[in-house]
C-alpha cells in the first residue's frame, strides 16, 4: 500500500452520498449499475470468485491496520482487491459508522458494478435470458431480505447453480440480501425480475413446494438437475407456477404448525435432492 488515498470525511460527498442512496433504497443498483458490499468477509467471498472491484472503501482504522499487517496472509485477499480497484478511499471511522449497515462497522467495503447478466434481465421480462439446463432455484415473490439471502446461500452450498427470482420479489442485489447470503452471490448465476412465461424456457423439471399436496420430500424420487421452486411467505407459489410443475413434493410436519419458513423448507428440499444425487455418486 504505497499509495495514499483520498481521506473522506464530508457526508455531501458524492461517492457517500451514492453509497447512502444503495443503504437506503435495496433496489438502487437497478438505476447505479453497482452493488454495496460491506465486511472483510464478503470482500474475500469476491475477491476469490474474480471480482473486481470498483471501488475499495476501507475504515480509517482498517486502513492503518492492513497498511502495518502487508506481511499477514489474512490481509493478502483484501490488499489484492484493493490494489486491482478502479479507485481505493478512506472513509473517516466516524462516516463509516454513519454509513454501515452492520452493528459493528467493518473495515472494509467496496463498490461491484452490478453483472451485465443481473442487468440484462430486469427490463425483459418474459424474454429473459435463462440457463436451460443447470440446478435452479426459482423464488416466486419472496419479500424477507433474509429470507432470499439464506436461501442463496444454500443453494450456492448445495450444488445450484441459478437463481432465478419473479417480478414482485425483493431486490436479489440489496445490501441486505448480499448480507444474509455471505457471498454466495458471487458464484451464482442471478436473474431477477422474471415474468412467468421466462421459465417456460427450463428444460429441466420444475419442482413445487406444497403444504396440503404431492409426494412426501423424505420419500419422493427427485430427479437432477431440477429446478425448486419457493413462494411468497404468506401466499406461497403462485398459481401460473404451480401449473408448470412437473411435480408436487410437501415435507412431513410430525409436530403439526402451519407450515416452515420459506428459507427452512428450501434448505430442506434443496438437500434433499443434493444427497440424492451425491449418493447416486457414492
Amino acid at each position: 500500500m504505497t499509495d495514499s488515498p483520498m481521506l473522506i470525511s464530508s457526508a455531501d460527498n458524492a461517492l457517500v452520498k451514492r453509497i447512502r442512496l444503495l443503504l437506503r433504497d435495496g433496489a438502487a443498483y437497478r438505476k447505479t449499475g453497482q452493488i454495496w458490499v460491506e465486511g472483510d468477509h464478503l470482500c474475500r467471498a469476491a475477491h476469490a470468485k474474480g471480482w473486481q472491484a470498483q471501488t475499495v472503501v476501507w475504515s480509517q482504522t482498517g486502513h492503518e491496520r492492513a497498511a502495518k499487517a502487508l506481511a499477514e496472509a489474512e490481509w493478502h485477499d483484501l490488499l489484492a482487491l484493493a490494489g486491482n480497484a478502479v479507485q481505493t478511499v478512506v472513509l473517516t471511522d466516524k462516516l463509516m459508522r454513519e454509513l454501515s449497515g452492520m452493528e459493528s462497522p467493518a473495515p472494509v467495503a467496496a463498490l461491484f458494478a452490478l453483472p451485465e447478466v443481473a442487468t440484462a434481465t430486469l427490463d425483459q421480462g418474459d424474454h429473459a435470458p435463462v440457463a436451460p439446463n443447470v440446478p435452479t432455484v426459482v423464488l416466486d415473490r419472496v419479500q424477507d431480505p433474509g429470507n432470499m439471502g439464506a436461501i442463496i446461500r444454500t443453494a450456492a452450498a448445495l450444488g445450484f447453480k441459478q437463481v432465478l427470482t419473479v417480478k414482485g420479489s425483493v431486490a436479489a442485489w440489496s445490501p441486505k440480501v448480499v448480507r444474509a447470503g455471505m457471498g454466495a452471490h458471487f458464484g451464482l448465476l442471478i436473474r431477477e425480475g422474471l415474468d412467468y412465461p421466462a421459465l417456460g424456457a427450463l428444460a429441466v423439471p420444475i419442482l413445487v413446494t406444497s403444504s396440503h399436496q404431492g409426494d412426501w420430500c423424505h420419500e419422493a424420487t427427485l430427479p437432477w438437475p431440477c429446478a425448486w421452486v419457493f413462494g411468497h411467505e404468506g401466499q406461497g407459489v403462485g398459481a401460473d407456477l404451480q401449473a408448470m410443475a412437473a411435480q408436487h413434493v410437501r415435507i412431513i410436519q410430525p409436530g403439526g404448525e402451519e407450515s416452515f419458513n420459506v428459507a427452512a423448507a428450501a434448505a430442506i428440499c434443496l438437500h434433499a435432492s443434493a444427497a440424492r444425487e451425491a449418493s447416486k455418486k457414492a
